[in-house]
């Protein structure tokens, strides 16, 4: 490096400060150059990205905030990706000022490039599948997932790994090359899906017609927040204990849990007004006597009996 530098440094103070001047203006040049690019380029295609992601989430009726959302969670990568270019551009540029021979360099750094890459494969592999991930919006920041048998609210997304925090507040890290099926609770809208149980001896009609009137209540208090009333949709099951009734609605993302709650907790109420019959388990008790054969009422025992033997 230093006998390629020889023959460009300068041989004089003077000569020093104007091989100075020049250089350091060609560097600053460079450097204001390359961050002018990368504004403009962040500008440019974050709002193209934007405006194609909210038409695209407009005809989907996807709520304008979860749109954004992966929208920012796709930026921040490509911001990283174009910075890192843009970067090594910029730094082969100023190298040249030195006279420094990139072709050269760009061998030795290939040669440990591929000794490296041999050994992190897996490394490659988990930021494939992350741009993947990334590009395809599988999911983003904020939404709740089940990833790689994990489930959780994703705090964060980078090409090399996916981070979950679970109901618990456990925080899992999870390499994107181990996710091979990605389940998205909250993209588009979520749904209520809800068995409930009811006892044989009641009358289905009027079970079904009390829960349809239930469900529409419920809609009609919480209209923001439901896609679709939700209703029965029918007898899912005939169980040991009880006749299982299915009840279906679309809600908006991130509200099911609550919803479903609420709509158990009304059904309830209301079935203890109209003395509608949930099956629960209980417990009975039979008393039993401690004599494996007991005598009927006036039998001898045999004690009484004078030849010893029972007939």
């Amino acid at each position: 490096m230093i006998l390629e530098l020889a023959p460009a440094l300068p041989a004089t103070v003077w000569d020093w400060f104007d091989w100075i001047g020049r250089t350091g203006a060609n560097v600053i040049g460079i450097v204001v150059l390359l961050l002018f690019l990368r504004f403009l380029g962040v500008r440019v295609v974050s709002r193209v990205i934007r405006g194609a992601a909210r038409r695209a989430g407009r005809a989907r009726l996807e709520d304008e905030d979860l749109v954004d959302r992966r929208v920012d969670t796709l930026l921040s990568t490509l911001r990283w990706s174009f910075t890192l270019i843009l970067g090594l551009l910029g730094s082969a540029l100023i190298l040249e000022q030195f006279n420094v021979e990139i072709s050269a360099l760009l061998a030795g750094v290939g040669v440990v490039g591929l000794t490296i890459g041999l050994g992190s494969q897996a490394l490659i592999r988990d930021v494939i599948n992350g741009m993947f991930i990334l590009t395809e919006g599988q999911y983003a920041v904020g939404d709740i997932v089940r990833v790689a048998g994990v489930g959780g609210q994703v705090v964060e997304i980078t090409p090399r790994r996916t981070v979950l925090r679970d109901i618990d507040g456990n925080v899992h890290v999870i390499p994107n090359g181990e996710i091979k099926v990605a389940t998205n609770m909250t993209q588009g809208f979520s749904r209520i899906n809800l068995d409930i149980g009811v006892a044989y001896e009641e009358n289905l009609d009027h079970v079904i017609k009390v829960i349809n009137e239930v469900c529409e209540q419920l809609a009609a208090d919480r209209r923001d927040d439901f896609v679709t009333t939700p209703k029965v949709v029918r007898v899912n099951g005939l169980g040991d204990n009880s006749v299982d009734i299915k009840i279906v609605g679309d809600v908006k993302v991130y509200t099911q849990w609550e919803l479903t709650g609420e709509l158990r907790k009304r059904l309830k109420d209301r079935f203890d007004v109209d003395g509608i019959e949930i099956p629960y388990r209980r417990e009975v008790q039979v008393p039993f006597s401690r004599s494996r054969n007991p005598k009927p009422n006036g039998a001898p025992s045999r004690a009484d009996d004078p030849t010893g033997k029972d007939e």
